[in-house]
């Protein structure tokens, strides 16, 4: 397989799990529908920053590394566990009259910082680039080089799936943003993000 096949596969592959619901879908959602689209595309531009680290990071071997390692990966595992729960949590017993108003404490910054820590801290996105990347890496190909290509395809429809959830957020700003479909909008992402933490839990 030559480079650009080997890229066009690589991209029909990850747009299926671009566009399969997941933690990111929840979180781009939640905070483009509470805070707006300027943190929305913090907590966007974080979690692509997670994913092109991660596609390096595997290039480099340091991924293959931490795979092969039980106690790395469990303390990174559990490192995630914890946040994902913490995070949950936040959003189930989150005061009702803080429902009241927008979540005006969420900026670009804070949203950049939870999309980059939520996507850093689960190793499934590692396990799945020691998976999968090695793959599409031609033979002769120099691994750091197509790894960040790889990864930067991975984020591109990253970016692009993104902008199509907060528009739609956007578009749906009056009926979404009531305090009431604001405030089951946070129940159920929270009951999501905590369904997330306790599979990375319990899944070897």
């Amino acid at each position: 397989m030559d480079i650009a096949g080997s890229v066009w596969s690589f991209a029909a592959v990850v747009a299926l799990l671009t566009l399969t619901p997941g933690l990111d879908t929840a979180l781009i959602l939640r905070t483009s529908v509470l805070a707006g689209r300027r943190p929305a595309w913090g907590v966007t531009l974080g979690i692509q920053l997670g994913t092109l680290t991660w596609g390096v990071v595997t290039a480099a071997g340091l991924s293959a590394l931490l795979a092969a390692s039980r106690l790395g990966y469990e303390v990174l595992r559990w490192a995630g566990v914890a946040y994902l729960v913490w995070m949950g949590l936040r959003m189930l017993l989150a005061r009702q009259a803080a429902h009241d108003e927008p979540e005006q404490a969420v900026g670009f910054r804070s949203g950049f910082t939870r999309g980059l820590v939520t996507n850093l801290l689960n190793p499934k996105v590692g396990a799945f680039y020691v998976a999968m990347l090695p793959q599409f890496i031609p033979d002769g190909a120099p691994h750091a080089v197509m790894g960040l290509l790889l990864a930067g395809v991975h984020v591109a429809e990253g970016v692009v799936w993104s902008a199509v959830l907060i528009g739609f957020a956007s578009l749906m700003s009056g009926f979404l943003r009531s305090p009431n479909v604001r405030r089951a909008l946070d129940r159920v992402t929270g009951v999501v993000i905590i369904g997330f933490g306790i599979r990375l839990a319990v899944t070897d």
